[in-house]
């Protein structure tokens, strides 16, 4: 299962100043609002991230992991994908008994990569208009965050935890941008395998991947209450960091 609604991320291994969070409202190209999470920095940054969330859309865990990216220096914009079918929450969030099911079946790859974009305007909007952006996803989030690697969104970069092949569909055969696969290797979702011949794919048509399986992880593991993963934990966020500061301005 994705992470439920009283789940927290684990913190990353370096950590400043944020300067400022919260949560906003975005309106995206077609006049749909949906709602986003937004922390930035105290200092310049050089890489922006657009945090993807899983089916659950935007629910506590994604406006704490915005908040983790700001620490790490990395001015951040999670967003929400059901604006068009659920509206905006009166609390900004998505509610623990919030019924998915029916609005990720709703959800087309056109409108999601038209909030993705919103999400990347806001971002240079306030962070440069040259920055760099990466967008990290979790779950449906992984494989929409994989799926960009083959379309044709101004990103950088793309990282993707126990995401979903099926998902990520013809785009891996245009794959391109730089790519972070981070498998859980007890994902009971979908087979690793399933997962390392997506990155052979994508690392054919051109893409530089980066895939890492940790043996034995859950689906989800990415918890600060996983104390036993702790270790896969900041691999990860090693994993996600490095590709941030790879492609940052400099």
């Amino acid at each position: 299962m994705c992470h439920d609604h009283d789940s927290r991320p684990p913190a990353p291994p370096r950590s400043g100043d944020v300067a400022e969070r919260g949560l906003l409202t975005l309106t995206s190209a077609d006049g749909t609002s949906f709602p986003a999470a937004y922390a930035a920095p105290a200092e310049a940054a050089g890489t922006g991230v657009v945090l993807l969330p899983d089916v659950r859309g935007l629910h506590p865990f994604y406006v704490a992991l915005a908040e983790q990216f700001a620490r790490a220096g990395l001015p951040t914009v999670a967003i929400d994908y059901f604006g068009r079918t659920a509206g905006v929450p009166d609390r900004g969030v998505r509610d623990a008994d919030f019924e998915w099911r029916p609005h990720v079946e709703a959800a087309t790859a056109e409108d999601i990569d038209a909030d993705v974009a919103t999400a990347i305007e806001y971002l240079r909007a306030r962070a440069g208009a040259h920055l760099p952006v990466v967008t990290v996803g979790f779950c449906l989030g992984g494989s929409i965050s994989w799926r960009q690697s083959g379309g044709s969104l101004e990103l950088a970069g793309c990282v993707g935890f126990y995401g979903r092949p099926s998902v990520v569909g013809d785009a891996a055969g245009r794959a391109r941008l730089p790519t972070v696969m981070l498998v859980a290797g007890a994902d009971a979702a979908t087979p690793v395998a399933d997962q390392l011949a997506l990155a052979a794919t994508m690392r054919a048509a051109g893409a530089e991947v980066d895939a890492v399986v940790y043996d034995g992880a859950p689906h989800s593991f990415f918890d600060r209450a996983f104390d036993e993963w702790a270790d896969a934990c900041q691999d990860a966020w090693e994993h996600v960091l490095a590709l941030t500061d790879r492609v940052a301005l400099r």
